[in-house]
């Protein structure tokens, strides 16, 4: 064997590894590589940038053309929506929220839950519920039917029982008529035109004994002297008044006369109009004056000072505390029966306000050609390298036939 012709021989297979390996090499890092153009003389060089870098945004596209038509499909998010969304998940995601929302209240310093809640209370009565009712106060039947069953149903079988009608008569023997009230009272019936009319009646209307003592004495000395003892002897007035009142027995007088005041024993006519004239009253001052009550009500309430008491009860409550899983339960039936019924229109809604499809291709054209790069390395990392191996072994295959060829031609 000739070896002066050695290289000869084993130079293209070593020669065409070489070229295929790194030529192979050398195409894959013109995928990604450089990341930017390049320019020399004012002029972009061509294959700058890679072919990813260059055609980043419609890779992009493709992606999200491939994702949205193969995996995230209308089917395969319902599917995966009742996955994520079964009862026992729900409940126990609402449970958990509930829990972290009480915490969270329990362990405000700032009192921010308090000030939300009460700003919150005071917008509902101080500002919503005044033009609410003023809305509806101008209904024909407005609070009609409700006043009058009011009235049927508590007033007109309203009556006293014997210890509130006892109190009101010891209310109004000692409030409204006590004995001085009522020493006063005579005072100012008994003035001189008064004793004059009550004197000159008891003349004229008397006859026989009674006829001859009012004609020689009269009334008017007694009257007279009557009014005196009241002016002068005032206490001595009131004894007397207290003792006439208790010996007249007229507070189990009125006791009995109050037990027996009911809107039953008046006439049918009386009552009617007596509901009418209620109802109409009611309306009229509910009408006119109704969202300025309520607005003047919900000033006069310190709202701070209610939700902070409320939301107290709340923390403090183990009612409350113990009804989240009741709640919680009652939350996710409603939101399983509600999906049952409109998932696929929620769904079919749902995609178009999410933009998936943009979300994926901001993402893609927002990566880094150097991410982008080490991510695509990261998955076929081994396939890439084998395909760089392939172009080693087939330049080897080349040059070990052209070598061959050589060979034969050296021998013939």
């Amino acid at each position: 064997m000739d070896w002066s012709n050695f290289w000869l021989y084993v130079s293209p297979p070593i020669a065409g590894a070489i070229i295929g390996y790194f030529t192979n090499d050398l195409a894959i890092k013109m995928l990604f590589r450089p990341y930017r153009a390049r320019y020399f003389a004012g002029r972009q060089l061509p294959f700058t940038p890679g072919l990813i870098p260059r055609n980043q945004e419609r890779l992009a596209k493709r992606v999200s053309d491939t994702i949205m038509g193969s995996l995230l499909t209308p089917e395969e998010l319902q599917k995966l929506t009742r996955r994520l969304l079964q009862p026992e998940r729900v409940r126990g995601g609402i449970e958990w929220l509930l829990r972290l929302a009480i915490e969270q209240v329990r362990t405000d310093k700032e009192q921010r839950a308090t000030k939300i809640l009460a700003g919150i209370l005071r917008d509902l009565v101080g500002e919503s519920l005044p033009r609410l009712f003023k809305v509806l106060s101008r209904r024909e039947d407005f609070l009609g039917a409700q006043l009058n069953q009011i009235f049927d149903q508590v007033l007109l079988e309203f009556q006293l029982s014997d210890e509130q009608a006892g109190r009101l008569a010891d209310w109004l023997l000692q409030v409204v008529l006590p004995p001085d009230a009522i020493r006063q009272l005579v005072i100012d019936l008994l003035t001189d035109r008064t004793i004059h009319i009550i004197d000159e009646s008891f003349r004229e209307k008397t006859s026989g004994t009674y006829w001859v003592v009012a004609n020689l004495f009269g009334l008017r000395n007694t009257l007279t002297r009557l009014r005196t003892f009241c002016l002068d002897e005032k206490e001595v007035t009131n004894a007397r008044i207290k003792e006439l009142i208790q010996e007249l027995q007229v507070r189990d007088r009125l006791k009995v006369w109050l037990k027996s005041l009911s809107l039953q024993n008046l006439p049918v006519s009386t009552v009617r109009q007596l509901r009418n004239t209620i109802r109409e009253t009611i309306i009229s001052y509910s009408q006119t004056h109704g969202p300025e009550f309520i607005q003047g009500f919900s000033d006069s309430i310190d709202w701070e000072n209610t939700a902070s008491v409320l939301l107290n009860r709340l923390r403090n409550s183990p009612a409350f505390s113990s009804s989240l899983t009741a709640i919680g339960q009652e939350l996710s039936l409603i939101l399983e029966r509600y999906l049952e019924q409109d998932l696929e229109n929620l769904v079919a809604q749902a995609i178009p306000i999410l933009s998936i499809d943009q979300v994926i291709i901001d993402r893609v054209k927002s990566t880094s050609p150097a991410d982008l790069e080490a991510a695509i390395e990261g998955i076929v990392k081994n396939e890439l390298q084998a395909i760089v191996n392939l172009g080693g072994v087939l330049g080897f295959v080349v040059g070990l036939f052209q070598a061959g060829l050589l060979f034969f031609q050296q021998i013939q």
